[in-house]
């Protein structure tokens, strides 16, 4: 039983009044996000607004992070999307339970730590990039069906109407914090268009939100090796995209709440509620780092609200549509350009005179690549490959040697700094082979043999040494330098000496 309360989090301490308001403000800030998606996707609104609903209520109930959002992304959606358009919406189901599959593996062989090799500059860049994102997305609305920027009084009333959402969101908090500030100005403005019966767009006038309980369906495919061939590349983007976007997500959550989520479960999670997003005629997604933001912006800190959010996303499809469409986009608009402002990390650009250069060119080209490609997954990696480089290139020029002879005529080279592949042309440059007298030692006390480069670079130097006739011994391998270099012995020959053995003198009682 008490495995069961940890599971679900039962033991902790909820608010239930925050909880079922912040996941109502959170469901309907989820409609025009999943229709939209649907529609880059090139599917149907309700086939984003069924995988919002699967992906939420599995992620909430099983994940890794309570107080996150899961639902359909647009991340996912441009991964799809040519899919979509080339074999059409059975194969994009396949290829997202195939997606759910893959993540599903990467929890449980515990690939969640890998994380941790993500740097903070990287991480700075992908959630301004977000921000950018969420900001531009925005923009949309203030077109007119026929793509033209809006003007004269329609321009106007919508500006009106966002900013007025804007400021009873940033200013209800400070006067009370009884109900979230987002559902109260979303409340507001519904209430002002329909009181004085402002002509505004509407969540209607993007797409029909009716519908019924998600139909389970299995994808309509052929099941052979060609279709997966097809849909493998597909999938296989699609799970690292929405790993890294769900990670990284809750690293974020994590550092606002002051609490840590287990990236493992989530995989997991996120990767089961991907293969039912398939099978319950969804499009499948990840973390959404806008709703989340909302959430716990609302005080959220438990399950409940997730669960709230999609069955509420439920219920307004099947008997609530026809008042949800009448929401002013103008409400939610104004709500995601606050999600926007919130998500930007300002204190970022304090960084900027303080920060390493190449810490500065990371962070800007990991928020350029973000905002411009919408490839979370490319942008991360090409800023973890980059920091990475960095970070080694500034290891190899810190390899150095202190050398000295001893009263018997032997010289030592004490070595500092990590020997491996960036390091290996300077190490070698350290010594006099020809000058050197007939024993040398090479002390690794302060250094350590990491890869294969620097094995063969040991292997090269004592041969070195050996072709003139002269004596090379290797001290103070650690442990696993020495296991390094075991696993080796078939491939390479290196001469390695004891280490002398100190002993402590104590005094006997």
């Amino acid at each position: 039983m008490k495995k069961l309360f940890n599971l679900f989090d039962l033991s902790q301490r909820v608010d239930y009044k925050t909880e079922v308001l912040s996941g109502l403000t959170v469901a309907m800030a989820l409609i025009p996000e999943a229709v939209a998606f649907a529609l880059i996707a090139g599917l149907s609104p309700l086939t984003g607004l069924y995988a919002a609903f699967v992906m939420g209520l599995i992620t909430s109930i099983f994940g890794g992070r309570p107080g996150m959002i899961s639902g359909a992304t647009g991340a996912v959606a441009v991964v799809i999307a040519a899919l979509a358009l080339s074999h059409g919406v059975e194969y994009v189901f396949a290829t997202v339970i195939l997606a759910g599959l893959i993540q599903v593996l990467a929890g449980v062989l515990k690939l969640g730590k890998l994380m941790r090799l993500v740097p903070h500059p990287v991480i700075f860049g992908f959630v301004n990039g977000l921000a950018i994102i969420i900001f531009m997305s925005q923009l949309e609305q203030f077109k007119t069906p026929e793509g033209a920027w809006m003007a004269g009084n329609s321009l106007y009333l919508m500006l009106g109407l966002v900013l007025l959402t804007m400021l009873i969101i940033w200013g209800l908090p400070k006067i009370t914090k009884a109900v979230p500030s987002s559902l109260a100005a979303i409340l507001t403005i519904f209430g002002v268009v329909a009181f004085f019966g402002l002509d505004t767009r509407t969540v209607g006038d993007i797409a029909s939100i009716q519908g019924s309980f998600p139909p389970f369906h299995i994808p309509m495919v052929p099941f052979t090796m060609e279709t997966l061939l097809i849909i493998f590349p597909y999938a296989g983007i699609m799970a690292g995209v929405g790993l890294i976007e769900s990670l990284l997500t809750l690293n974020i959550i994590d550092e606002i709440t002051e609490t840590r989520g287990s990236g493992n479960k989530e995989a997991v999670a996120q990767g089961t509620a991907n293969i039912l997003s398939g099978l319950f005629s969804g499009m499948g997604g990840c973390a959404m780092i806008g709703q989340s933001l909302i959430n716990v912006s609302a005080g959220a800190r438990a399950r409940l609200s997730g669960i709230v959010a999609s069955v509420m996303l439920l219920v307004f499809i099947m008997f609530g549509a026809g008042l949800v469409e009448k929401l002013p986009m103008a409400a939610l608009t104004g709500l995601m350009i606050m999600v926007a402002i919130g998500t930007f990390e300002w204190a970022s650009l304090k960084t900027f005179n303080k920060m390493p250069p190449s810490d500065i060119f990371v962070m800007v080209l990991v928020t350029g690549i973000t905002a411009v490609l919408h490839n979370l997954a490319l942008a991360v990696l090409i800023g973890v490959i980059i920091a990475a480089l960095v970070f080694a290139w500034d290891n190899a020029k810190r390899i150095r040697a202190r050398k000295r002879i001893d009263e018997d005529g032997v010289k030592h080279y004490e070595i500092y700094g990590p020997l491996f592949f960036g390091s290996v042309a300077v190490f070698n440059e350290k010594f006099d082979v020809l000058n050197d007298p007939d024993e040398v030692i090479i002390d690794f006390e302060e250094s350590r043999v990491v890869d294969m480069s620097a094995i063969e670079a040991l292997n090269k130097i004592t041969e070195r040494y050996r072709k003139v006739g002269k004596k090379v011994h290797l001290h103070h391998l650690s442990p696993d330098c020495r296991k390094l270099l075991k696993n080796a012995e078939e491939i390479i020959d290196v001469n390695v000496s004891e280490d002398p053995t100190y002993r402590l003198v104590v005094d006997e009682i």
